[in-house]
């Protein structure tokens, strides 16, 4: 690794590029495609993205799906609001929440909810989380899906300030296992169709499962990069995944990761240089210096400054060539963040 400043990995975005709301047409998001070792930018579209890919490849998409997680409640004693984002279950009814004010939920407090449910705090912990216990209202038949289902809220990110006309549109169309407070967003320009396109044309198409976890909604705070702490999340790596990246990296074959999600569970399954099926916990930062072992390249969104996700992606192309990317992006008019338009970085650079 490298000894490199938080401040590095600033730059300057109009408010105005940060997209508020999805496209009508999935596909119809920007596409920077990238080349960081010949340093060449070529704008087009996201619908044209198999003309980038060759049969052979393999796209590795994250297809952990949203709980509507979020949650708004009185106190039972008082009647004041509250909100709590569930960010972690700890069985069927009891969960680690993000308290909103935590100030109010002291051990014991009860919220209470429209349909009648309640939530019961039963342990305080620190920055703003408590451990609840849900008592569900009976029509919910004890499944908190279901209370999740009628209650709950998409966890949209903070900067999104206008509300999803369709829960669906923070789903990716392959959303398939529930766990995730924030979606995968790179995966979000694609289409059922677009997918069927690019298995005609002979591109592998693999998943992981990756639940996103209230860390990506919390700034780097430090000014060293080497001192932030990434947050634990869960992953599951199926078997044929497993077979068919490391079918690929034995012939040559590209293996791009669909998003940061699925990029950082292929190195933390493949620490060795092999990708092992089967479930784990992932903290991996990844920022310039890191060798890559698993992964040839990445379909990614543009990322919040000083976020550790600029920093994966300036990992990949050069701390450098990053800076001149997001710059050109800015200067085209490019949708930044989640509801954004996206960059396919089409190789990796590695470090020098």
């Amino acid at each position: 690794m490298i000894d490199v400043r938080v401040d590095a990995f600033d730059y300057e975005l109009p408010e105005e590029l940060i997209a508020q709301t999805p496209l009508p047409d999935r596909s119809a998001s920007r596409l920077m495609v990238v080349d960081p070792v010949a340093e060449t930018m070529v704008h087009s579209q996201f619908r044209n993205i198999a003309q980038w890919l060759v049969p052979g490849d393999v796209l590795v998409f994250n297809d952990s799906k949203v709980l509507p997680a979020r949650l708004h409640g009185t106190k039972r004693d008082t009647g004041g609001e509250v909100e709590l984002l569930l960010t972690h279950p700890f069985g069927e009814t009891e969960w680690e929440a993000m308290a909103k004010p935590a100030r109010r939920l002291r051990e014991g407090a009860r919220v209470v909810f429209p349909d009648g449910s309640e939530a019961e705090v039963i342990e305080e912990r620190p920055e703003g989380l408590r451990r609840i216990r849900l008592h569900l209202a009976p029509h919910h038949g004890g499944s908190a899906e279901a209370f999740l289902d009628e209650v709950g809220e998409m966890p949209l990110p903070p900067y999104i300030h206008v509300p999803l006309e369709q829960r669906d549109r923070y789903q990716t169309v392959y959303a398939a296992e529930t766990g995730s407070v924030a979606a995968p967003t790179a995966g979000l320009h694609f289409t059922d169709e677009l997918l069927q396109e690019l298995r005609d044309k002979g591109v592998e198409l693999r998943f992981v499962t990756l639940h996103v976890g209230i860390g990506t909604f919390r700034p780097v705070k430090v000014d060293e990069v080497e001192a932030h702490q990434m947050h634990d999340e869960w992953y599951r790596v199926p078997p044929e995944t497993a077979d068919a990246v490391n079918r690929a990296r034995a012939e040559n074959r590209r293996v791009i990761a669909v998003g940061t999600t699925a990029l950082r569970t292929l190195e933390s399954a493949g620490r060795d240089g092999v990708l092992q099926a089967g479930p784990g916990n992932t903290d991996i930062f990844i920022y310039p210096g890191y060798a890559f072992r698993m992964i040839d390249a990445l379909i990614t969104n543009f990322h919040l400054p000083k976020s550790t996700l600029v920093m994966l992606v300036a990992a990949l192309m050069g701390l450098s060539f990053t800076r001149r990317a997001y710059a050109e992006a800015v200067a085209q008019r490019y949708r930044f963040f989640s509801f954004g338009d996206s960059m396919f970085i089409t190789r990796r650079k590695d470090p020098t």
